[in-house]
């Protein structure tokens, strides 16, 4: 029997071709939710009416002014909801707030005009009385007023007291990390409509269209099969369009239901960061315990998530931050507790790495305080903590290929020649006083699947026509990450064909229902397993057809690049032949496929089980220079080395490796949140609302000398053609930079002094530590 990890030779997976779409978007010719506006007659256009306040109470909303300014058509309100006026999968999101407002700029009502100007000037001419009420901005403020949401996990192993008492070091301290705006290029996007027979049809910038379709569907008071949701792609999306779109998705349907005309809801740049929810930023209060050979014997911490006003995803990502605070390290006696801090702010969302991240900083940080007082070099320190084979994690999973990290790490070490280096750096940060280096080497040890056991499954449904040309459907979304790309090339392997015999279809809830969500670097493993099985059911009956055609039994025909043959057989068919053979014979010619992972079980109770797939690895090692004068760096190399497993396809995957890593440079360094935590009117608001004052990054954040190699040997069984998720992992190689900073700032200043890093660490939080330092 064929598994599911086991790829035949001459495969179209592991061939380096192009994003499937790559013409197109280098071209403009893409089509984006938002450009299907020119086709669309007569469209309404939404512009929301924003709180001027982060918590206060709505004691008067008076729309008649809107509806007197040209051009608007109707202001939408909670008494226009027929079904549940409620845009979040908890019931805590009211789509259209009736009683309180809960963060500066969130929506009260919906202006709907015959142009976005005229809608964007009635929203301004509705009238909205507060009473203003107490505002919570910071995590801080919340855990001072114990503001929380939900449940506060705990997740144990072993005893922290014969841990702690075994110590020969023990270090305590607090680590906190920013949020981050997803800032895709895209911005949030739904069009509706409304056919003849009453069917919604919505557009939307989706990452989960099956939970748009579902939320559009209580919104409206429909059953699901009334509504059906179109995902064409995105231009981004990071987690930010995995639960932030319904809404939006929401007050379009709404707005075609009761206007009968196709209403559009497009966010300009300064609504959607507003609007939308960010990445959690984090506050770690923490104790670790180190024995003498600088290994970790026990750690002690309490993760506080800045949930923000609802509870979102927050649970979730929580529970995946406590499951990654040992990163790659084995930690015997370890207690892990969990809270979400409740804030007059944005719902905090998914962000790629979706709470690993944040976690996996908390040991990171605490190795690299700890090494200049154990004077072990932190690239030693973190060596002696690797996991070893047969070892498990907190919540019981034991660490698979754990050898791998031993593996990527040396092989790292040698390609990147890291000790040479070392020794050029510390040659260089003797001769200058105001400039230092750094080097820093990090690993990665990411879980891939979703969180939520039933989350792990996924469908597809592929069609051959007579002709022998194969369309597929599948229940991932495409934001640019390659999922397409990969699964026509699963396709075209599965099937034996050709790579430009297959096309793609959009994604839709009609032709695949009850989908997952595009997230948890599962898109690849789920749909591709899914497509794989759909075209295996069709080839099963096209061999079928096929052996008595070749006079051989059906499990030796072989389908290889449009040919059908079999060993010893007279003759060969054309797929193309065979096909309109099975035709002729009525045979059918497409499958629904389906695909579940095995093997996962989890108990949120006692936070204990076995929630992943499996792991995947990398290591990075980054060298920066620092200026003492004003805390300015740049990134002079960066070398990876990073488990794909067998890729299914290298390019894509390297450009992922690439890109995960920029983006977490870019929250560990220089993307800065900040809102108004003053106690005046704009109280709660977001002060970094446009590119102008929250800085991303860009070519010139980009090293000169850019390494990056797939980890040799890795095929993964049990997942599809031997491959591994690459989304999000490579996000977290980025700590590398903040580590190397720390290796350049601890240069300034004696021997053997600790330094303690902001994050993110700014320039300006470079230079203070600089001044901590030499002081």
């Amino acid at each position: 029997m064929t598994t599911v990890a086991q790829r035949p030779a001459d495969a179209v997976v592991g061939t380096p071709i192009p994003h499937e779409s790559a013409a197109l978007h280098v071209t403009g010719t893409a089509l984006y939710t938002d450009d299907l506006i020119n086709a669309t007659p007569h469209p309404l256009h939404g512009y929301p009416v924003q709180s001027s306040h982060a918590h206060a109470r709505i004691i008067g909303l008076r729309t008649a002014p809107a509806t007197a300014v040209p051009g608007v058509v109707r202001v939408l309100t909670a008494a226009d909801v027929p079904g549940i006026n409620d845009s979040g999968s908890k019931h805590d999101e009211p789509l259209f707030p009736t009683d309180e407002v809960m963060y500066h700029g969130q929506p009260v009502c919906w202006v709907l005009g015959e142009t976005l100007e005229s809608a964007r000037l009635g929203a301004a001419a509705v009238q909205v009385d507060y009473e203003p009420l107490p505002a919570l901005v910071t995590v801080a403020d919340a855990i001072t007023a114990e503001s929380f949401h939900g449940d506060r996990p705990t997740m144990s192993r072993g005893d922290l007291g014969i841990g702690f008492d075994s110590a020969a070091q023990v270090i305590d301290g607090v680590t906190e990390c920013a949020g981050q705006e997803h800032f895709y290029l895209e911005t949030q996007a739904a069009l509706a409509m409304i056919d003849d027979g009453g069917q919604v049809f919505v557009q939307a910038s989706t990452q989960h269209p099956t939970e748009t379709q579902d939320i559009v569907a209580h919104v409206l008071g429909l059953s699901a099969h009334r509504v059906t949701v179109q995902c064409l792609r995105m231009g981004g999306g990071f987690g930010g369009k995995e639960m932030q779109p319904h809404g939006f998705a929401a007050v379009a349907a709404l707005g075609a239901t009761l206007t009968g005309r196709p209403t559009r809801i497009r966010l300009p740049r300064h609504l959607d960061i507003t609007i939308t929810g960010k990445r959690h930023g984090f506050h770690a209060a923490w104790r670790a315990g180190f024995d003498e050979d600088g290994r970790i014997v026990a750690l002690d911490v309490t993760l506080t998530a800045d949930g923000g006003w609802s509870l979102d995803l927050s649970e979730p990502v929580l529970a995946r931050a406590m499951c990654h605070v040992d990163n790659a390290y084995w930690i015997p006696n370890i207690v892990i507790r969990g809270r979400i801090a409740k804030c007059h702010k944005t719902s905090q969302t998914a962000f790629r790495g979706f709470g690993g991240p944040q976690g996996m900083l908390v040991i990171e940080d605490i190795l690299g305080r700890i090494a200049p007082r154990l004077r072990i070099s932190a690239r030693e320190l973190r060596r002696r903590n690797f996991y070893r084979p047969g070892q498990p994690t907190p919540y019981g999973q034991q660490v698979r290929h754990a050898e791998r990290l031993s593996t990527a790490w040396q092989q790292l070490t040698d390609i990147a020649e890291v000790e040479r280096r070392e020794s050029e750096i510390a040659a260089f940060n003797a001769d200058h006083d105001q400039r230092k280096r750094g080097l820093a080497m990090t690993p990665v040890k990411f879980g891939i699947s979703f969180n939520l056991t039933a989350f792990n499954q996924a469908g597809a449904l592929v069609i051959v026509y007579k002709d022998g040309s194969v369309l597929i459907n599948h229940g991932g979304t495409e934001m640019g990450q390659g999922l397409h790309t990969k699964m026509l090339q699963v396709a075209a392997t599965a099937l034996g064909v050709p790579l430009d015999a297959v096309r793609l279809a959009p994604t839709r809830t009609d032709k695949v229902p009850n989908t997952s969500a595009t997230a948890a670097s599962s898109g690849s493993d789920l749909n591709g397993a899914a497509v794989q099985n759909a075209c295996r059911q069709i080839i099963d009956r096209l061999a079928a057809v096929a052996a008595p055609l070749l006079d051989v039994p059906a499990d030796e025909v072989r389908f290889d690049h449009g040919i059908v043959t079999a060993a010893g057989a007279e003759r060969q068919l054309a797929w193309s032949e065979l096909v309109g053979a099975a035709y002729r014979q009525r045979v059918q010619l497409s499958a629904a496929g389906f695909y579940r992972t095995e093997g996962l079980h989890w108990d949120a109770s006692v936070m204990q089980g076995e929630p992943f797939k499996y792991f995947a690895y990398g290591v990075a090692a980054s060298e920066v220079e620092v200026s003492r004068f004003d805390g300015s760096y740049r990134l002079r190399r960066v070398d990876i080395v990073h488990d794909v497993g067998d890729s299914l396809s290298p390019l894509v995957d390297l450009g992922q490796i690439e890109g995960g890593f920029v983006q977490g440079v870019g929250w560990l360094t220089i993307e800065d949140l900040r809102w108004d935590t003053g106690n005046g009117p704009d109280r709660g608001r977001l002060t970094t609302r446009a590119a102008s004052t929250y800085k991303l990054p860009s070519f010139s954040e980009l090293p000169p000398i850019f390494n990056v190699s797939l980890l040799d040997n890795a095929h993964e069984d049990g997942a599809v053609y031997g491959s591994k998720a690459v989304g999000e992992p490579p996000l977290m190689l980025a700590f590398s930079v903040r580590e190397a900073l720390r290796q350049a700032v601890a240069a300034f200043g004696p021997p053997d002094r600790p330094v303690e890093l902001a994050s993110p660490a700014t320039p300006e939080q470079v230079y203070w530590a600089i001044e901590r330092c030499r002081s």
